[in-house]
């Protein structure tokens, strides 16, 4: 069409042209930035649903519209013979001015920008792209050619036509249309006919488009294909349990109910409405439709990324559920959130409320936070050791076996209540599982001051303790540790094990040296074993059993620092052991198996099937009767005295 030119374009109608290289920039657009050519779809159902909200706003206040009574909604056409789709709606409109800013948005100054930077492989991309939205232009992925007809709400404004085949130019004209609102017509390529079909149109929609707050129609279903009612923006009074169960088995297909569900919205800092699931069990159903990680995230009810990886932590990847936020900045393609504080702040509203209602779990149903424990505890403690800024909560949701209480879970508080008078520290050992561990001659000294120490067996523990040194005012300290200072009792004697001779305890010294050599670095005597026979610990100031664990399970071949050997020169074994004759086999095998029975209950053993031959001997000897001949004798210990230890 022609008329009088002012710049590029008519005056009224005619041919436009585009103020920046749009082929170039179209072709970045459609082959670079989307990973699927659906998106196409969800892309205009978000724009005619900005248009519907625009003209209920309007409606408020004014009623001299055209149309004043229609009912607002989105209508999809296919006619399969010509491969065309036609989506309207009955929203706000458009004038010629509005339909040229409107879908003339690519050609605004910041393209020229766009695609030199894209022709650089710029790293920050997605923030130039960010500085206008062409999310429409989604359309020339399947389209030959895009016709929007459209018609201002304005009773005075008439109908124009605007069409483009994603070249370098596009027409504007007057056109024919009664009704306020926009009709978009796609004509697809011969590639893309797949999308001229209403079933395949209809499940793009419920996978992106569920819960726009308009009705989608499609053909001559009358019926809305979406939800429309998303129950994240419902309030809470309004839902029943049962509705909360019936979305999470919609969202997820797990067969087993949610352990508990997480119902929050906020206007500040961020606007946000968020409907989140803690199930029941860490690994997903065989038939679960959600396999991965990551929360659906929703921008004013439009579905722009399926699993959002950056909205809560990594230790609470288990987390199902959807968050929506009208807030979120946008990149071009809605794929991506531009790389702004936003995501960061959705992410610390949605962890400390999770956190909020899990302690709130703790503190109301402890039976169902057990099992929550039970599932997803080591979670919370890989959170505890990477050092999240929310560490302090995470601590109170950590729970223990203990010493004292080696059936149920304990929590650090817990714990401080049951502390003993004067007790300044918290204890803890290391062990590879709950029984052996109950049996390490770490604990002697605390059993008998009935001084209770948190229990851990799990890889997790040695990660979490280089992030938990301290809770509240009260130090941790490994059971194992030679600096643990424990109250003063008076020394057991219901044993009736008499004192040791400081001379024998010098001639046992030097007999376990010499017999073990370099495999220990020194070997000494100590009070603090009651009931075992010796125990191994470390040099003063070296690497600690937790750091000592830590390297185990990063480096295959990490190889512990020597130990201590310490003894318990009262104990009946060790006194009948040094009455045997010096350099006796009997007495160097005993040596043998007492210092690699020392590393089995430190999980240090290298090769614990490698003791069978030795025992065997030792048996074989008692059997002789050699014990008879030396008064050697080997003591049985009672299952109370097993279970003390």
């Amino acid at each position: 069409m022609s008329g009088k030119k002012t710049g590029n374009q008519t005056e009224k109608t005619g041919t436009f042209h585009f103020k920046a290289e749009t082929k170039q920039l179209l072709n970045i657009l459609i082959h670079s930035l989307y990973k699927e050519r659906e998106v196409f779809l969800r892309e205009l159902i978000s724009n005619a649903s900005d248009a519907l909200n625009r003209m209920r706003f309007e409606m408020l206040t004014n009623r001299e519209v055209i149309d004043p009574d229609r009912e607002l909604g989105i209508h999809i056409q296919v006619n399969k013979e010509a491969g065309e789709i036609r989506i309207q709606d009955s929203g706000i409109g458009m004038t010629r001015d509005e339909i040229i800013e409107n879908l003339g948005t690519i050609a605004q100054s910041g393209a020229r920008e766009f695609i030199k930077a894209a022709g650089e492989d710029n790293p920050n991309l997605l923030q130039v792209i960010g500085q206008f939205g062409v999310g429409f232009y989604s359309v020339f992925m399947v389209a030959d050619q895009v016709t929007v007809i459209s018609r201002s709400y304005r009773p005075d404004a008439g109908a124009i036509s605007w069409r483009a085949a994603g070249e370098d130019e596009y027409q504007v004209e007057p056109a024919e249309m009664l009704e306020r609102g926009t009709h978009v017509v796609v004509k697809l390529k011969e590639d893309a006919k797949e999308f001229a079909d209403e079933y395949r149109l209809k499940e793009i929609i419920r996978k992106h488009s569920d819960y726009v707050g308009f009705p989608i129609t499609v053909g001559d279903d009358k019926a809305p294909v979406n939800r429309q009612t998303s129950i994240w923006r419902t309030p809470r009074q309004d839902v029943t349990e049962e509705q909360y169960k019936d979305f999470y088995r919609q969202l997820t297909l797990e067969l087993d109910d949610p352990l508990l569900h997480i119902q929050m919205a906020a206007d500040a800092p961020v606007q946000v409405y968020a409907m989140l699931y803690i199930p029941a069990k860490l690994e997903r159903g065989i038939l679960s439709l959600r396999r991965q990680d990551g929360l659906k995230l929703y921008s004013k009810n439009i579905l722009i990324d399926e699993y959002s990886k950056d909205l809560l932590p990594e230790y609470l990847h288990f987390i199902q559920g959807v968050v929506d936020s009208e807030d979120l900045p946008l990149n071009v393609s809605r794929e991506t959130i531009q790389a702004t504080g936003m995501m960061g702040k959705l992410k610390k509203i949605l962890t400390g409320q999770v956190l909020k209602d899990l302690q709130e779990l703790a503190r109301s149903d402890a039976e169902k936070y057990q099992v929550f424990w039970s599932e997803f505890g080591m979670s919370l403690k890989q959170g505890i050791a990477s050092n999240q800024p929310e560490s302090e909560q995470l601590q109170a949701l950590l729970r223990f076996r203990t010493s004292t209480q080696p059936e149920s879970w304990s929590s650090l508080e817990d714990y401080i209540q049951r502390m003993q008078t004067g007790q300044k520290e918290i204890y803890y050992i290391i062990g590879d599982d709950p029984q052996s561990i109950l049996r390490s001659p770490h604990l002697d000294h605390f059993g008998d001051r009935q001084v209770e120490v948190l229990l851990l067996t799990e890889p997790m523990d040695a990660f979490m303790l280089m992030g938990l040194r301290k809770y509240k005012e009260f130090e941790l300290k490994n059971a194992a540790g030679t600096e643990v200072s424990l109250p003063e009792i008076e020394k057991p004697t219901s044993d009736g094990q008499p004192a040791a001779n400081p001379a024998e305890s010098e001639n046992l010294i030097a007999i376990f040296k010499k017999q073990l050599g370099d495999k220990v670095a020194d070997v000494r005597t100590t009070t603090r074993l009651t009931r075992s026979v010796a125990r191994l610990v470390d040099e003063a100031g070296g690497m600690g059993p937790e750091l000592q664990r830590v390297y185990r399970y990063l480096e295959k071949d990490f190889k512990a620092p020597q130990k201590i050997l310490e003894l318990n020169p009262s104990h009946p074994l060790l006194t009948k052991l040094a009455a045997l004759e010096s350099g006796d086999q009997l007495q160097n095998e005993i040596i043998d198996q007492i210092y690699e029975s020392a590393l089995l209950m430190e999980g240090m053993h290298p090769d614990p099937a490698g003791m069978v031959d030795r025992l065997e001997q030792i048996m074989e000897a008692a059997v002789d009767g050699k014990q008879a001949k030396t008064g050697f004798k080997f003591t049985k210990l009672g299952k109370d005295e097993i279970k003390n230890r």
